[in-house]
């Protein structure tokens, strides 16, 4: 994972790019910090003909947005001097900032498809900004999103937990997490029965897992009363990884809104580092 995109949208995101440098460390890859500032801003309507924003309100968004910008480039520029990692083309560890004009969630998932993983802050509540972002990523880009969590983590990819279920996704996200696996110290595929859909079995995914070198455990959780993703966010915390792989929304993401599910239950309620894809 040469190539990582990570979004700043202001000042605010710490966490996301603290996490970003784990995962460019890892595999000595290259940072590409992405702010996008939105071309176009939506129109308010009322009575019966409508109205657009005014000018002066035009003008007044448009510099709230380039101060946050501009604060999100200093934070940038921050953190990778703090981990001694140069701006530019060169060996080992490097980053470089973008800017693009448009809505967030839409250049995330256009430009996604072209870098090998996208680092993403985590939704604090749903139907957020985040979400939708997070969720263009997942659906437009085709590659692999890491959702780092609030607070900043040290340790990335050391003890991994994949949420085993069964489904196409969540194989397609073990393809695309194998970088991650290969260099994990330990592996752990836990399996819920609740959430399970007709597919191989863990045991089956383990061997695979042992084909490529990986050291794997596995388990079936196959009876109790709690939803899939708070067992699978319990289990996690249970062997302390530092990263959970989940295959996202094998149930519409249209029917976890409305009755919830374990993928929409860990993006917002995960403690560490999760990887997704769909």
């Amino acid at each position: 994972m040469k190539t990582i995109l990570t979004v700043v949208g202001d000042g605010s995101a710490e966490a996301v790019l603290e996490t970003a440098v784990l995962a460019a460390r890892r595999f000595g890859g290259k940072i590409t910090g992405l702010n996008a500032l939105a071309s176009e801003y939506a129109v308010v309507f009322g009575g019966e003909m409508g109205f657009s924003i005014s000018s002066e309100v035009d003008r007044t968004l448009e510099r709230e947005g380039a101060e946050r910008r501009d604060q999100a480039r200093a934070l940038f520029n921050a953190v990778m001097r703090k981990h001694g990692i140069p701006l530019g083309t060169g060996n080992g560890v490097t980053a470089e900032w973008r800017e693009e004009a448009g809505r967030q969630n839409a250049i995330v998932g256009m430009l996604g498809r072209t870098y090998d993983l996208i680092v993403l802050e985590q939704p604090d509540k749903a139907a957020s900004f985040a979400e939708a972002t997070l969720e263009d990523a997942l659906f437009e880009s085709g590659r692999p999103v890491l959702m780092a969590p609030k607070a900043k983590c040290t340790v990335l990819g050391d003890r991994i937990l994949v949420a085993w279920n069964g489904s196409t996704e969540t194989a397609r996200t073990i393809g695309l997490a194998m970088p991650f696996l290969e260099r994990a110290a330990r592996v752990e595929i836990v399996s819920v029965a609740s959430a399970f859909v007709p597919g191989p079995s863990a045991e089956e995914l383990m061997r695979n897992f042992r084909a490529h070198g990986i050291d794997v455990v596995s388990r079936h959780i196959a009876v109790g009363n709690k939803p899939a993703g708070e067992v699978f966010l319990e289990e996690a915390r249970a062997m302390q990884a530092d990263l959970l792989i989940k295959g996202a929304y094998t149930q519409s993401r249209l029917r976890q809104m409305i009755f919830g599910g374990a993928t929409r239950h860990i993006i917002l309620n995960a403690v560490i580092p999760v990887l997704l894809a769909h």
